[in-house]
Parts: C-alpha cells; sequence; structure tokens
C-alpha cells in the first residue's frame, strides 16, 4: 500500500512560494478553503452565470498557472487577505484545474495529503464533462474524498448539485482511468465523454494520460495542448490500447514519458 504522505510534498505547480504564510493563515477546514478559494478565482466558461461579460476573457486565462503566480496574480489585483471574498469581477480567472490546484496547494500546505485527479464529471451536463478535482487523504475514515471547489452556491443552482462538494461521489466523478476501462468493456459510449464537441475514446485516451501524469507530480504536460491536434491524429490504434489499458488500470506507476503525436 502506497504511503499517502508523500501527497504532502508541494510539486513545482503548488508550491506557494512567497505567499506561503498567506496561506499558513488560512483555517484547515477542506469546506472553509473551498469557500475562499470561490471567492478569488472564477471559471473561464461560466462567467455570465455570475454577471461577467464574456467578451472580457483573455484566452490566457485557459492557461494552468504556478499557485505562486495565481497568488501573486491575486494579490495584485486586490491586496486583500485570501479570505476576504472579491466581487466576481475582481476574481482571478481560470479553469476547474486552477481550482483544484490552488485546494491542493492549501491542504498540503496544512499537512493533510492532497493530489490533483483528472476524469469526467457527470453534473454539468448530460454527458460526461471533462473535469478536474482535488483528491484528499481522510484521516479520520484512512480513505481519499474528493473536493469540488469550483462548485459554489451559484453553480448548485444552475447544475442542480445536491451532494457536498467536499465529498464529491464516486458516482458522479469518474476517473479518467475507470472511464478507460468501462469504455474499452462496453460499459460505457464513448462519445459520453470529452469537452464541448470534442468527445470519444481519443478524448478518454488524452485524459488518462494527464491523470497519470498527475499522479506523478506532474500537473501540466504537452498532452494539455489537445485542441492543436487535426482531425487525422485524433484516433487510438492497436498500440495505444494496450499501452492506455496498462496506464489505465495503474496511473499511479511510475511516468511513462509518451509525446503527443501533433508534437512528434
Amino acid at each position: 500500500m502506497e504511503s499517502v504522505e508523500r501527497w504532502i510534498g508541494h510539486s513545482r505547480m503548488t508550491d506557494p512560494g512567497e505567499h506561503a504564510a498567506a496561506v499558513a493563515d488560512l483555517p484547515p477546514e477542506v469546506a472553509a478553503l473551498n469557500n475562499i478559494i470561490q471567492g478569488v478565482l472564477i471559471h473561464s466558461a461560466w462567467l455570465s452565470a455570475y454577471g461577467i461579460d464574456e467578451v472580457r476573457l483573455d484566452p490566457a486565462a485557459r492557461t494552468t498557472l504556478p499557485v505562486a503566480k495565481r497568488l501573486e496574480q491575486i494579490f495584485t489585483s486586490d491586496a486583500c487577505a485570501l479570505d476576504v471574498k472579491r466581487s466576481p469581477a475582481r476574481r482571478s480567472v481560470g479553469t476547474c484545474r486552477d481550482f483544484a490546484l490552488l485546494l491542493c496547494s492549501f491542504l498540503r500546505s496544512k499537512g493533510v495529503p492532497s493530489r490533483l485527479r483528472c476524469g469526467f464529471a457527470a453534473y454539468f451536463d448530460d454527458g460526461w464533462e471533462d473535469h478536474w478535482l482535488c483528491e484528499y487523504w481522510d484521516r479520520r475514515t484512512h480513505g481519499w474524498r474528493l473536493s469540488d471547489p469550483q462548485i459554489d452556491e451559484v453553480l448548485k443552482a444552475k447544475c442542480r448539485i445536491t451532494f457536498d462538494p467536499t465529498d464529491v461521489p464516486r458516482g458522479s466523478f469518474m476517473t479518467a482511468g475507470q472511464a478507460w476501462m468501462d469504455c474499452r468493456a462496453g460499459l460505457a459510449d464513448p462519445d459520453r465523454f470529452g469537452q464541448g464537441e470534442t468527445t470519444g475514446l481519443w478524448f478518454v485516451k488524452v485524459n488518462v494520460l494527464r491523470d497519470h501524469y498527475v499522479l506523478n507530480n506532474r500537473e501540466t504536460s504537452r498532452w494539455d495542448t489537445w485542441r492543436a491536434a487535426t482531425e487525422a491524429l485524433r484516433v487510438v490504434d492497436n498500440h495505444d490500447a494496450s499501452l492506455l489499458d496498462n496506464i489505465a488500470s495503474c496511473p499511479e506507476q511510475p511516468l511513462i514519458e509518451i509525446s503527443p503525436d501533433w508534437l512528434a
């Protein structure tokens, strides 16, 4: 059995750097940290839900920033303490991975084993949407729990979410490896997994690799540039399938470096 304590140490992406003291002042409870994160971040795809004009969106908002740089951006915009809730217009714009990364950083700083997971959520629409969460170790139950710090009262109402975001049910979020294995076994339809118009087994493959990378403390990789792949490259061949079967069944194995075909 793995030592969960290895998930306390910071990676390059989760290290708060010079803002460690500001993070140290935060409460340790997951629910409180979720709430704080919701007061400093806003998701690029949900701006209109908060009354923000989407034409203001900077394309760079999709770029996942290291926590130290994200916190610098937050404090540059508003020097108040992190637990002071900013108005939506004054929040830093990011994606679900930025929400998960901040929570992971805060929890690691509190000595709580935490890591990101890449997979698919069932609570945004009628399919399985590409999504990132924070997985943290519950010392009371000796098990991993999922937290989605993106889910505030606005999104709860919009998406009719009734579960506790600090303990996302496993039936509502599927890791990429599980999605791959279910699709391969004929238990799930690959076309129900993806992001927007991009769906299918190829996209599941992308997330299997991203989840494998993050479980080796690589929260970002060249696989994040999947939008650059042409339709001709969005395929899964027999070699891919065999390799992905192995990675999906054991995503925490030592990192297997795989170059995206469209960058090779």
